[in-house]
C-alpha cells in the first residue's frame, strides 16, 4: 500500500488552486491587455475626446506600435510584471522623445495605474522597488519634454499649460502611481500571509496524521510481541497441565486467561489495521538486523558506518524494535535530504538504556526534514515518547545533521 507522503496533500491543494484560478487569471490578464491597447488605439487613431484623452501625435509606425507597447504588456502583469512595467515606460519615453506628447487622459491613466498596481502585487518586493527606480528617469524625461497628468491631476484651461501646473501635475501623478504600487504591495503581502497560514495548517494536520499513523504502527508491533509471549504462556500452561506437573485447576485458569488476553489483543489489532493492510506475521526487526539495513542502503550509494556496542540480545522486544525503526528512519532522511553524504550510526546497549546517534556530513538541506514537509521526525518522537526517552534532531555546526535518541529500559518514570 502506498504511503501518503507529507507533501502530497498540500501539493494537491496547490495543483487544484492552479487549475481553478490559472486559466481565469490568464483570460483576465488578456482582457486587461486588450482594454489597455484599445484605449491607446482610440487615442492614437480614433476619437480621443470620446474617452477623455488628448490626441496622440507621431510617426505612423509609432502610432501603430503604441497599443502593443503601452496596452499589450498588461497581459503579462502576473507572469512578468517587471517586464510589463519597463515595456510600458519604454513606450512612453519613446512617445515623448519623438513627438513631445503629453501623458494625460483616460488611456494613460488606465494603463499606468493598472501597471503600478500589478507591479506591486505580482513582483517580488526587490523587483517592485527596482521597477520604480528604473521608471524615475522616464518621469524626468517627461518633465522636460511634456507633462504627466493622470486622474485627479488632469485639468483643462490656461492653468493646464502653465509651468507651475506641470510641476504640480507631475508630482500629484507620481503620488497616485506610488499609491497604486503600495496597494499592490500590501495585497501581495496579505496574500502571502494567508498562503503561509494555510500551508502551516496543512503541515500541522499532516504532522498529526503522521503521528497517529506511527502510534498505530507501534501498537501493531507491540501486539506482535505481546501475542508471541501470550502464546508461549498458553502453550506452557497447556503442556504442564497435560503432564500433570502442577495443579490442573490453576493451570486451566492460566490457560484460559492467556487465551482471553490473546483474543482481546487480536481484536485490538483488527481495529488498528487499515482496511487494505495485509496481515504480516514475519518477526519484527531489531538491532540485530541493522547490519542488513546498512548493506541495503550502501547498495543505493549511501556510505554507512555502523557501530553496535553492548549486548542487544537481552533487550525488551519493544525497545529493540523501536531502536531499529529510529535508525531506519534517520538513515532514510539522510538518503532523501542530505544529498551525497556519509552516515555514521552508533548504537549503545546498556543495562539502563539504549542510546542511538546517527550523523551525516551531507551538503543538502540544512533545515530539519520536519520543517520542510517530512514527518519522519514526528514518528521518531512518538517512538521515544512511548518509553519516556529523549530525542534530539539538529543541524551540525560544520554541516550535516545529527539525530540522537535515548530509550530507557524498564518502566517509564
Amino acid at each position: 500500500m502506498r504511503m501518503a507522503w507529507p507533501g502530497d496533500t498540500f501539493g494537491g491543494m496547490q495543483a487544484v488552486g492552479r487549475l481553478a484560478g490559472g486559466d481565469l487569471g490568464v483570460i483576465a490578464d488578456a482582457g486587461l491587455g486588450i482594454a489597455g491597447a484599445g484605449l491607446i488605439a482610440v487615442a492614437a487613431w480614433g476619437w480621443p475626446r470620446l474617452i477623455g484623452s488628448e490626441s496622440i501625435a507621431g510617426p505612423w509606425w509609432l502610432l501603430a506600435l503604441l497599443p502593443l507597447l503601452l496596452g499589450g504588456p498588461l497581459a503579462l502583469r502576473r507572469r512578468a510584471p517587471l517586464v510589463m512595467w519597463l515595456t510600458i515606460w519604454a513606450g512612453i519615453a519613446l512617445l515623448c522623445l519623438l513627438a513631445s506628447n503629453s501623458v494625460r487622459g483616460l488611456a494613460f491613466t488606465f494603463v499606468l495605474f493598472a501597471a503600478a498596481y500589478s507591479l506591486g502585487a505580482h513582483a517580488s518586493f526587490r523587483r517592485a522597488v527596482a521597477g520604480l527606480v528604473l521608471a524615475a528617469p522616464v518621469v524626468a524625461v517627461i518633465s522636460g519634454k511634456g507633462d504627466l497628468a493622470l486622474a485627479l491631476s488632469h485639468q483643462s484651461g490656461p492653468l493646464a499649460v502653465s509651468h507651475q501646473f506641470d510641476k504640480a501635475a507631475i508630482a500629484l501623478s507620481s503620488v497616485q502611481l506610488l499609491a497604486f504600487w503600495l496597494a499592490g504591495v500590501l495585497v501581495r503581502g496579505r496574500r502571502r500571509a494567508v498562503s503561509l497560514v494555510t500551508r502551516s495548517a496543512a503541515l500541522q494536520r499532516q504532522a498529526e496524521q503522521a503521528a497517529a499513523a506511527e502510534r498505530a504502527r507501534i501498537a501493531r508491533e507491540l501486539h506482535d510481541i505481546i501475542a508471541h509471549h501470550l502464546s508461549v504462556v498458553v502453550l506452557h500452561a497447556a503442556g504442564a497441565r497435560a503432564a500433570g506437573g502442577a495443579d490442573p485447576q490453576t493451570l486451566a485458569e492460566i490457560e484460559q486467561s492467556g487465551r482471553q488476553a490473546l483474543t482481546e489483543t487480536r481484536r485490538l489489532f483488527g481495529v488498528l489495521r487499515g482496511p487494505d493492510e495485509e496481515t504480516d506475521r514475519a518477526p519484527q526487526p531489531g538491532i540485530g538486523e541493522l547490519p542488513a539495513l546498512a548493506d541495503s542502503l550502501r547498495a543505493t550509494g549511501l556510505e554507512v558506518s555502523l557501530s553496535i556496542d553492548g549486548d542487544h540480545a537481552a533487550l525488551p522486544p519493544g525497545v529493540n524494535v523501536s531502536a531499529y525503526r529510529i535508525v531506519q528512519e534517520a538513515l532514510t532522511n539522510v538518503l532523501k535530504h542530505a544529498g551525497p553524504a556519509r552516515a555514521e550510526v552508533t548504537v549503545g546497549c546498556a543495562d539502563s538504556a539504549v542510546t542511538i546517534e546517527v550523523t551525516d556530513d551531507g551538503p543538502g538541506n540544512p533545515v530539519p526534514p520536519a520543517l520542510t514537509g517530512g514527518q519522519g521526525l514526528a514518528g521518531m518522537r512518538e517512538r521515544v515518547a512511548v518509553f519516556g526517552g529523549e530525542l534530539r534532531a539538529e543541524p551540525r555546526p560544520g554541516g550535516g545533521f545529527t539525530v540522537t535518541a535515548r530509550l530507557p529500559i524498564g518502566e517509564p518514570t
